[in-house]
C-alpha cells in the first residue's frame, strides 16, 4: 500500500522514538498542526502501521517499519552490529580536518560513552559532514543511521545535540544487546 508523503513523514517521526508518544508530540516534532496529524495517525492505526498500546499514546509497528524499508533485525544481525570493530573500522573523532581528538569508538556502547567526551566542536564537525550516520551504516544499522541523521534536520547544536546523540545510540545499544542475548552495560 502506498503512503502519502504526510503519512510517511509521521511514520518516520514515530520511528525516531523508542517508546509510544502522544500525537501532540508527533505534531510538534514534525512541525505540523495537531488535528491533521491525529487524523493521519488514526488512518495509520487502521492500516496496521501504528499501534496504540495505551490510550493517547502511539508507536510504529513492525509493518510500519517495513513500509519505511526498515527491516526487522535478527539476533544474528544484532550480534554483528554490536561486534567489536577493529581499529581501522573504529570511529575516529576529529575537531576539524587534520585535527584529531585522540578518541575512537569500536562499537555503539563505546561510541555512546565517548561522544560525550569528544567535545562540542567534534560532534558538530562530524554531524555536519554525515560521518556518524556513515559509520553506523557501515556497521550495518540503517535504522540507527536514520535516527542520527534526523538530529541534523532538527537543527540541534551544542549540549542538546550531544545529549540526544548519546541517548539515541545508548538506547539502540541496549535494544540490540537484549535482542542478541548479551548482557547490557549502561553507563
Amino acid at each position: 500500500m502506498s503512503l502519502s508523503p504526510v503519512k510517511k513523514e509521521i511514520l518516520e517521526t514515530l520511528s525516531h522514538n523508542d517508546k509510544a508518544v502522544k500525537a501532540i508530540d508527533v505534531a510538534k516534532e514534525s512541525g505540523k498542526e495537531f488535528r491533521p496529524v491525529m487524523m493521519h495517525i488514526l488512518g495509520l492505526v487502521r492500516m496496521g502501521y501504528v499501534t496504540s498500546p495505551e490510550k493517547g499514546l502511539y508507536a510504529i509497528t513492525q509493518n510500519g517499519k517495513e513500509a519505511l524499508h526498515m527491516p526487522e533485525i535478527s539476533k544474528e544481525k544484532a550480534e554483528s552490529i554490536l561486534a567489536y570493530a577493529p581499529h581501522d573500522k573504529a570511529f575516529h573523532f576529529y575537531a576539524g580536518i587534520g585535527k584529531p581528538v585522540d578518541l575512537h569508538a569500536h562499537n555503539f556502547r563505546d561510541f555512546a560513552n565517548k561522544v560525550q567526551r569528544a567535545g562540542l566542536e567534534s560532534v558538530q564537525f562530524h554531524m555536519n559532514r554525515g560521518d556518524f550516520e556513515a559509520w553506523i551504516n557501515e556497521l550495518g544499522d540503517a535504522d540507527l543511521a536514520k535516527k542520527v541523521a534526523s538530529l541534523k534536520e532538527k537543527n540541534l547544536v551544542g549540549e542538546d545535540l550531544c545529549s540526544q546523540l548519546h541517548d539515541i545510540v545508548e538506547q539502540r545499544y541496549i535494544e540490540l544487546a537484549k535482542l542478541a542475548g548479551q548482557p547490557v552495560y549502561p553507563e
